[in-house]
């Protein structure tokens, strides 16, 4: 790998006509697109919280689909952006070779990475408010001011898992290869990460690991604003999830740059 790979992402605003030209294709098959990254959250959401919640009693401090709701919306977050960046961006740079022709025009590989990174955070933070918006019609949450503060929410955790499934899609071989990541990172993530239970029901070994992941920290940023309450320590989970974000988007620039500038 050339020296030069390592050179820090050059920011500029050339990555938005990459980021409209995403937007455009997208805007054709707007509704199917929403509808399909919907669909799994929400089974989650009123299969569980309603069929499981009625063997419950309170968890969290409330009704259990009131606790699960924090988890899909995060849940909801992570699956578009890891979608986003693996199979469409995998595609784009790969199959169709839309890359290749957008770096024939004055763009630089670095402003077509951040173009990718924020289109793919702004697709999962439709998917995320699409969740919160549901939670506001049937009154899942338990103030509104409050929970209007997981938009930023989510779009900082949109950010921090775009990044990381650049780092897979700049890494990948084919298609096939994405189900390493599903079976090994993000499935274990979901089930440690306090989506559908409490962290602190793990036993003390998990508890650890949990808390070097980034879902973790998302769902105690999102969980506590639904319920009302500012998030104990919230400078924390947001640092934890930028840091992801930042030093994703470093090592998949530099990625990329070694498999396409070669």
């Amino acid at each position: 790998m050339r020296r030069g790979h390592f050179r820090l992402p050059l920011v500029t605003l050339r990555f938005l006509p990459v980021w409209r030209r995403n937007f455009l294709v997208w805007k054709k098959l707007a509704i199917p697109s929403v509808l399909g990254n919907l669909a799994d959250p929400m089974l989650y959401l009123f299969g569980l919280g309603y069929g499981l919640g009625s063997l419950l009693h309170k968890v969290g401090g409330g009704s259990y689909i009131v606790f699960l709701a924090g988890g899909m919306i995060c849940y909801s977050t992570l699956n578009s952006a890891t979608f986003e960046t693996l199979y469409s961006g995998f595609s784009r740079m790969h199959v169709q070779r839309t890359w290749d022709a957008i770096l024939n025009a004055p763009m630089a590989l670095d402003d077509i990475v951040l173009g990718e990174l924020v289109w793919s955070a702004a697709k999962s933070l439709l998917s995320g408010f699409a969740i919160l918006l549901v939670i506001w019609v049937f009154h899942l949450d338990r103030s509104w001011p409050m929970s209007v503060l997981v938009i930023p929410a989510v779009m900082l955790i949109g950010l921090c898992f775009s990044a990381m499934g650049l780092v897979v899609t700049a890494l990948s071989p084919s298609y096939d290869f994405f189900m390493y990541y599903f079976t090994l990172a993000v499935t274990p993530m979901v089930l440690l990460s306090g989506v559908f239970y409490p962290v602190a029901q793990l036993p003390p070994l998990f508890q650890h690991l949990a808390a070097l992941l980034p879902l973790t920290h998302a769902v105690f940023l999102v969980r506590p604003l639904l319920m009302g309450q500012w998030p104990a320590q919230a400078v924390l989970h947001a640092g934890v999830l930028a840091s992801y974000a930042v030093v994703s988007y470093y090592v998949a620039v530099v990625l990329f740059r070694r498999r396409l500038l070669q």
